[in-house]
């Protein structure tokens, strides 16, 4: 699966600290550092932002899904975002540990986290968030009936493309993680939940019945 070789390469070049990955690393970071000194209004909103998006939050809505989608007899797609949230958020942690690359130190931060870097949480559980909307809603997994409505479809893709994408960047604009640690949140989350459909649908039964 691309996503999974894409943060395999990312991940052997963060280790080996490949010096132009470093350079980029560093000089969006110092760039964007500048710019959010510069803004403080911006700098709130980022904020804002990275907490109402937070790991945290996003496993609770999920957990509400969870319950609402047993609730209407769908247990194997509730169990399928179980296992995807559960599993992509148990992975962060153990990879952090793995490569245990440090936050980056700049002067004067506007915002601070404790923990090691790589990968983001904030994009990995963004982008495992944002699969599992998608996935559930329009996409007929778990033989729920897909979106058919353009405007709706639209709707539903670019609000999950937006909670991923806005989440990371967040991390990278508030200074508390490399853009190498946001990208590889995104590409391990999108592993993920590509993986687990893949496996759910191969489960799936054939033919119109019911769930459960």
């Amino acid at each position: 699966m691309l996503p999974f070789a894409l943060f395999t390469l990312l991940t052997a070049l963060v280790v080996r600290d490949w010096p132009a990955l470093r350079r980029l690393d560093v000089a969006v970071a110092q760039r964007l550092h500048g710019f959010a000194q510069d803004h403080p209004v911006w700098t709130r909103a980022m904020g804002f932002w990275t907490d109402a998006f937070a790991p945290m939050p996003l496993r609770v809505a999920a957990l509400f899904l969870v319950i609402v989608l047993a609730v209407r007899g769908a247990r194997r797609l509730a169990g399928w975002v179980t296992a995807t949230m559960v599993v992509g958020g148990l992975l962060g942690p153990l990879l952090k540990l793995l490569v245990g690359r440090p936050r980056p130190a700049l002067p004067d931060p506007v915002a601070e986290a404790s923990g090691l870097a790589f990968p983001s949480g904030h994009a990995l559980n963004a982008a495992l968030a944002a699969g599992v909307l998608v996935l559930v809603f329009l996409s007929g997994v778990g033989g729920r009936p897909a979106a058919t409505r353009p405007v709706t479809r639209v709707a539903w893709y670019g609000g999950a493309l937006l909670i991923a994408l806005v989440t990371g960047f967040s991390r990278i604009a508030l200074g508390v993680h490399w853009t190498s640690d946001v990208l590889a949140g995104w590409l391990l989350g999108t592993a993920v939940v590509g993986t687990a459909a893949h496996y759910h649908l191969q489960r799936e039964p054939s033919g119109p019945g019911p769930e459960g």
